[in-house]
């Protein structure tokens, strides 16, 4: 079989939760290569379920270190099996999963500078960690130390227009500050913290990577407006903790090139850059080239909003993290509980259990539902705080219960509303550009997109993002090589694949919003 002829690309990296994923991309923006590794399936050794260690507690939740360190050294095996031509790479990025931390043992940056290319990474980082099972993402075992970090810079509203969030238990600073507290030892121990993103980097550069400023976001220590660490938040969590986290950097940044272990043992160029990582959904909203105005709808069994923002507006409720594409902007995160598994339930209580006739329901019902509205949220809801299914008649009168077609509208409007009013809620505003895309099982229902298209304003469009964060992270490493020369994010990304339009206002859609954002309003 003929070789393949060699192509310059970039790589994008995912550690995410369950396993570590690569893409190559070409300078034409194709995905030409992929492969995965999937620490339960691949590393039975580790014993994790579903990528992670759930403590007897159920609060505490980690993942092994080494697990993830050994993930990198199976995937890079498999390429070069492959014949995958790494002589072309010619910068690589990444994401990992958000608020997870790594602690480096005093004395691991010289292992990392030194490292032998005749052995995988894994055997020579074994002794470089001074927690061997790192905190993740799932764990919510630091309730007292958010409590402790929000009376020490004035409560919760002040710690999130500090940070761009409340203090949450999966934050990185609480989790710091719990390590400080519980295992002091362990923490005195500690040369470096790095974020799962910049802890990949830095396997990478073979040195500590700094943490970019959209991660660093999620952390409840950094300040997003003047994007350095605060004070007050690094003081209330534990002491050193600045000289052990290093200094935040720009998204865009190139961090350095590949270390020498990468050049000998795997064939990379020495040119080679490593653009500075970043967090899962950062790197998303990169992989789906939001722009100003933009929003992403993932709905699935959670919904989560990604939003473009140009003057955040922080509050209690959603997380603002700063751009990864665009230093001078902002990006903010909601997410709402009640998502699919809250459409399938009503779907079977009034429409036998058939999406086609959901959807029916939806073409007979007219838009705004005659005013009526329902909020349907059958466990507690995160945004906001509230349980229940809760219907107001056009009379703005609570009701125990409405006809099965009305009851599908309100479900889905309702939905569509409650996210339309909290993003506003976090300062961002539909603008005559503004595209909607939609991903995510729900995303294939056009009657419900037509009620997405109606309720915001804007045209949506479904895009595929099955590996949105490895293709995002790929797109940034072009963007890095191209960053230094001011080139934006989207004049780079100008070759990728176009969303797919699928739904466009109704027209007189905003006459019928405007008098449902107040009873909305009013409920919420």
């Amino acid at each position: 079989m003929a070789e393949p002829a060699a192509r310059s690309c970039c790589l994008g990296w995912d550690f995410s939760t369950q396993q570590v994923k690569v893409v190559a991309v070409d300078a034409e923006l194709n995905v030409f290569y992929e492969d995965s590794v999937h620490f339960d399936r691949d590393l039975l050794e580790f014993g994790t379920q579903g990528g992670v260690h759930v403590h007897e507690n159920g609060l505490t939740v980690t993942s092994p270190v080494l697990m993830w360190v050994k993930a990198l050294d199976i995937i890079l095996e498999k390429m070069k099996t492959s014949g995958f031509d790494f002589s072309q790479v010619l910068a690589l990025s990444g994401a990992g999963q958000q608020h997870g931390s790594v602690y480096w043992k005093t004395g691991a940056s010289q292992v990392l500078t030194s490292l032998s290319p005749n052995l995988p990474l894994h055997e020579q980082l074994q002794a470089c960690f001074s927690i061997s099972d790192c905190p993740v993402w799932m764990d919510s075992s630091t309730t007292a130390q958010c409590r402790q970090l929000e009376a020490a810079v004035g409560g919760a509203q002040a710690l999130s227009c500090l940070t761009g969030s409340r203090a949450y238990e999966r934050f990185t600073g609480n989790q710091i500050a719990k390590i400080y507290q519980q295992n002091p030892e362990a923490y005195s121990h500690t040369e470096r913290i790095s974020l799962v993103s910049s802890f990949a980097a830095s396997l990478f550069l073979g040195s500590y990577s700094p943490i970019d400023y959209s991660d660093g976001s999620g952390m409840n220590l950094l300040q997003i407006q003047g994007k350095v660490w605060s004070q007050a938040c690094l003081g209330a969590c534990a002491p050193h903790l600045e000289e052990k986290l290093g200094s935040p950097v720009p998204s865009c940044s190139v961090v350095g090139a590949v270390s020498s272990y990468y050049v000998q043992r795997y064939g990379f160029p020495p040119g080679c850059k490593v653009v500075a990582f970043t967090g899962d959904n950062p790197a998303s909203l990169a992989g789906m080239r939001l722009e100003e105005g933009d929003i992403a709808v993932s709905l699935g069994t959670s919904d989560t909003l990604f939003l473009w923002l140009q003057e955040p507006t922080p509050a209690l409720e959603g997380h603002i993290f700063c751009n990864p594409v665009d230093t001078q902007h902002y990006m903010a995160l909601l997410c709402f509980k009640n998502g699919s598994l809250m459409r399938e339930k009503i779907r079977d209580e009034s429409a036998s259990r058939s999406w086609s006739e959901f959807s029916k329901a939806l073409q007979s019902t007219e838009m705004g539902n005659g005013g009526n509205l329902g909020f349907y949220f059958d466990v507690m809801e995160i945004t906001p705080e509230i349980v229940g299914r809760h219907r107001f008649s056009a009379e703005n009168r609570e009701v125990s219960a409405f006809p099965w077609d009305v009851e599908i509208r309100a479900l889905i409007e309702g939905q569509f509303m409650a996210k339309r009013i909290h993003a506003e809620g976090l300062g961002y505003r539909v603008m005559p550009k503004t595209k909607i895309l939609a991903t995510g099982g729900a995303s294939h229902n056009r009657d419900i997109l037509q009620v997405l298209a109606d309720v915001f304003g804007a045209p949506v469009y479904v895009i595929d993002t099955a590996n949105s964060a490895c293709v995002g992270s790929a797109y940034r490493a072009f963007h890095g090589l191209a960053a230094e020369t001011d080139v934006p994010f989207s004049e780079v990304v100008k070759l990728a694949p176009n969303p797919r339009l699928a739904a466009t206002p109704t027209p007189g859609a905003s006459q019928v919003r405007d008098h449902q954002n107040l009873v909305i309003a009013f409920a919420l």
